[in-house]
């Protein structure tokens, strides 16, 4: 099942240009956009434990890449692309420096703070829009012919790109670089008295998730063909930590189907009603206290098919052990 998930979900997604209409097109390839930002702060979240709350900072850096790159006339995917990715890799990188430096609570303030400033620059880019946005006079070109304008092919390109960056996160994740990330998240004084700093593995992370989440963001600009200094706002980092953490944050594809499931639920709560923000909460919490995410069902109903009374056993255990406790407890106090 594991490995049929993969195949059954991008299987899925590419059979809907043969069924869905334009709205649903773009509707998908939105929650694949976001599934591509949700993977790469997965990367670093999952294995690193970096909670970034300046993540989306990096999205709309890569979205604002594409859409000045295009005032300035350079209007071919090719060219834009890698200068968003580029230009949020760079940000990634020195905001990183100095975030990395600290740990917990600290860090999330340091990225919220760096997001943030890059949100209030956005805002005072008057040249290209301000806090009005930014127009895209149409979609990128590619080699100097206009694909992405069809929906269908965009939606391709999209699932294309979004393929490529969950089985490079995933290689990633499973090689010694990953394992440090992993082995400095679980127990880090101990990676250092094994003579590994994981200073410098997480700033190469941090910079990889940032440059993919430069990706997205230009993807985005070119699926809405706006900009607007919101993309990099502190909400939409939370919005994107809230779909790893409903998908799964230890997983490949919990982001993936945390981002798709999460666009789709809101998109079908909120023509079901204006206050589908109550509706849409508890659900949250539900997946939030399942502790899995959406990638976890499966595992926890094969492991409670396997052994269905082994939980129920432990916990007699348990009660049977602290009444044992007690009962001794109790006799030394009458010895005495």
């Amino acid at each position: 099942m594991t490995r049929l998930a993969p195949l059954l979900l991008f299987g899925g997604l590419a059979l809907v240009p043969a069924f869905g209409d334009a709205p649903t097109l773009t509707l998908v390839a939105r929650g694949m956009i976001y599934a591509l930002a949700a993977t790469s702060l997965g990367f670093i979240l999952g294995p690193g434990g970096l909670v970034s709350f300046g993540h989306a900072a990096a999205m709309g850096i890569g979205a604002y890449a594409v859409g000045i790159a295009m005032e300035e006339g350079t209007r071919d995917a090719l060219l834009a692309f890698p200068l968003a990715m580029a230009a949020a890799g760079v940000f990634a990188l020195v905001t990183g420096a100095v975030s990395l430096k600290t740990r917990g609570v600290y860090f999330i303030m340091i990225t919220l703070a760096f997001g943030q400033m890059a949100f209030f620059v956005a805002q005072s880019l008057s040249a290209y829009g301000g806090d009005d946005g930014l127009s895209l006079a149409a979609r990128s070109t590619v080699a100097g012919r206009r694909w992405l304008k069809d929906p269908a092919t965009f939606h391709f390109v999209v699932l294309g790109l979004l393929a490529a960056t969950v089985l490079a996160c995933r290689m990633l994740a499973r090689s010694p670089f990953g394992r440090v990330l992993s082995a400095g998240k679980q127990n880090e004084r101990r990676l250092r008295a094994l003579g590994v700093d994981p200073y410098p593995y997480r700033l190469v992370a941090f910079a990889i998730a940032g440059a993919l989440a430069g990706l997205s963001g230009a993807l985005y600009a070119n699926l809405t063909e706006f900009v607007s200094p919101a993309y990099l706002s502190w909400h939409r980092s939370a919005e994107l930590i809230v779909m790893v953490v409903a998908g799964g944050a230890g997983t490949v594809l919990g982001p993936v189907a945390g981002a798709l499931g999460v666009v789709l639920v809101e998109e079908g709560l909120s023509r079901l009603t204006e206050h589908w923000r109550i509706l849409f909460g508890p659900l949250l919490v539900l997946l939030v206290l399942g502790r899995g995410g959406l990638a976890s069902p499966m595992k926890s109903l094969r492991g409670g098919l396997a052994s269905p009374t082994k939980g129920l056993r432990g916990g007699l255990a348990a009660v049977a052990g602290k009444v044992r406790g007690l009962a001794a407890l109790m006799g030394g106090r009458r010895d005495g």
